[in-house]
């Protein structure tokens, strides 16, 4: 079947075969999170990007094969509700942002920034810092023989970038985004968010100077 990433709360799973990864995105929760469950194709090893709530929705798909690491885009209590309960059923790996880990629910095992690296099996996700929207925000990103393939928590959604608190903030993220995602990056790159549809960076590329100019 085709994926679309066009999820909802209480709906069936959507799911995409990558060559070397199988990605799984759900809905959860009251606020429609987005939580994304990846298998390393080659070893099986499996990887939970935002425990966001509904742990026994979460836990299903996870499955008996376990769940090696979960991370965390970002310390709001909408991507950590079913944080607590997903780490004591599995005793999964934690990994945030080094500035937003003393702010989960959960011991944080591993603190990451720029240019770290977490591994689902043989399958690495690059990390990237994206201050503005809190300040250890990260997004992921995946190299994979069709391309990258970023997941962006709440600091880049179809049609902007996430809230922020303060103008100071909001430059803080866009200039971020701009540089760190897309000036890198090409058009085809997918982006996975923390709530709502995908998109790509070509989608959204041209409407960079319109972000600037509202503010938001």
């Amino acid at each position: 079947m085709t994926y679309t990433g066009e999820v909802s709360v209480g709906g069936e799973p959507d799911v995409r075969a990558l060559r070397h990864l199988k990605l799984t995105k759900v809905a959860v929760g009251p606020m429609s999170n987005n939580a994304y469950l990846l298998r390393c194709r080659e070893t099986g090893e499996q990887l939970l990007i935002d425990a966001a709530a509904e742990p026994e929705i979460l836990l299903g798909l996870i499955g008996d094969d376990g769940l090696a690491t979960v991370v965390t885009t970002h310390r709001h209590h909408d991507h950590v509700g079913a944080l607590p309960a997903v780490v004591d059923a599995t005793a999964a790996t934690t990994v945030a942002g080094e500035a937003d880990a003393d702010h989960l629910p959960v011991p944080v095992d591993v603190r990451v920034g720029d240019g770290d690296v977490v591994r689902v099996g043989a399958c690495e996700l690059g990390v990237i810092h994206l201050v503005g929207h809190t300040p250890g925000s990260i997004a992921l990103r995946y190299d994979d023989a069709d391309g990258a393939h970023l997941f962006t928590g709440d600091s880049l959604f179809p049609g902007g970038v996430g809230k922020t608190g303060s103008p100071d903030d909001f430059a803080s993220l866009v200039d971020d985004v701009e540089h760190k995602l897309f000036d890198p990056l090409p058009d085809k790159t997918w982006v996975y968010p923390g709530h709502g549809n995908d998109t790509t960076l070509g989608a959204e590329r041209a409407s960079l100077p319109e972000w600037r100019q509202r503010g938001w």
